[in-house]
């Protein structure tokens, strides 16, 4: 018995994939644990562990020390907003010497307003000012970079293209870290965003840095988080962005990502069904985050948002309760 067979309806037109058969909704919400894992052509690989974040910090450290070590820039793409995990990575920098000189750091993305006035380095619930105030000046004054190499979006690098073309002049980014969002979206990349409008995937991919509009579900995802008052306070959310495009995603040499987010310590999520579209659904621009299949990279998904969660198909069961 599936989860249609009783009352068929179509999703809201408003959603990624609203228009997908329900059969292909039913088959990644169905997706056994142990058929997850894989690793596809383009070798983009999917594993399942416990805590997918601290795979995410040790390999993060790995890769500054080695840039350390080798002497060779390094370039890192980085999300937003991680405090506690941006200031373990600058303990163990300070702990163990690690020297960033050749490191270039770029947050992904920032809020803006309305009309396009991307927040300051001093707003508390900027996405800049976490990467600033709890990565950049935790590091150790002797072990920072030049402050130059530490990138924001701000309101002289928000047109369309500049930011992207500050990590291509780099030679483009070593790693992206990301993660997928409610609406399958990486960074702001949402789908449907009028400022993302292309022909096809081809197009889609070629797309630059930019200011957004944000997607419903973005501001509604947001509004759960520390920095808007852990609340759903909506009315908290710019309804703006400038973000990465997808250009930097696909010209990344590696892409990492984690799929990990709960909402509570039962152990319920937002992200569980847009993990399954984005690993198991088509490559498209409805769920942005696909694209990182084209290439080379993994996603580690915590054993909470691999579990079944089919249950729910026949109502409420006595062990759920």
């Amino acid at each position: 018995m599936g989860l249609y067979d009783e009352f068929r309806f179509k999703p809201a037109p408003w959603l990624p994939h609203s228009n997908l058969p329900l059969e292909e909704f039913e088959r990644v919400r169905n997706i056994k644990r142990e058929d997850m894992e894989y690793t596809n052509e383009n070798g983009y690989q999917v594993k399942i562990v416990m805590e997918p974040y601290s795979c995410m910090l040790m390999d993060m450290i790995t890769r500054l020390m080695k840039s350390d070590v080798e002497d060779k820039q390094f370039v890192m793409i980085c999300p937003n907003q991680y405090p506690g995990g941006y200031s373990a990575v600058a303990e163990m920098i300070n702990k163990h010497n690690i020297n960033l000189r050749n490191v270039h750091a770029f947050a992904m993305d920032e809020w803006a307003d309305q009309d396009g006035n991307v927040a300051p380095l001093t707003y508390g619930a900027g996405l800049g000012y976490s990467f600033m105030y709890h990565f950049y000046y935790r590091i150790r004054e002797d072990l920072r970079p030049d402050i130059s190499q530490w990138h924001t979006f701000n309101n002289d690098n928000k047109q369309t293209g500049v930011y992207s073309n500050m990590i291509a002049d780099l030679g483009g980014a070593d790693v992206v870290y990301t993660a997928t969002g409610w609406p399958g979206h990486t960074a702001f990349i949402d789908p449907g965003a009028p400022e993302f409008k292309a022909a096809n995937l081809e197009e889609f991919i070629t797309l630059k840095s930019r200011l957004v509009t944000q997607h419903p579900l973005t501001v509604a995802e947001n509004s759960q988080f520390g920095p808007m008052g852990d609340s759903g306070d909506v009315w908290a959310v710019p309804p703006r962005a400038a973000t990465i495009g997808p250009y930097d995603i696909v010209n990344a040499k590696e892409r990492f990502e984690c799929h990990a987010l709960l909402n509570s310590e039962a152990g319920s999520s937002w992200q569980r069904m847009v993990s399954r579209l984005e690993l198991y659904g088509p490559i498209s621009m409805e769920i942005p985050a696909s694209i990182m299949r084209l290439g080379k990279g993994i996603c580690y998904v915590s054993t909470a948002i691999a579990k079944p969660f089919s249950s729910w198909h026949f109502g409420i069961q006595p062990e759920d309760m």
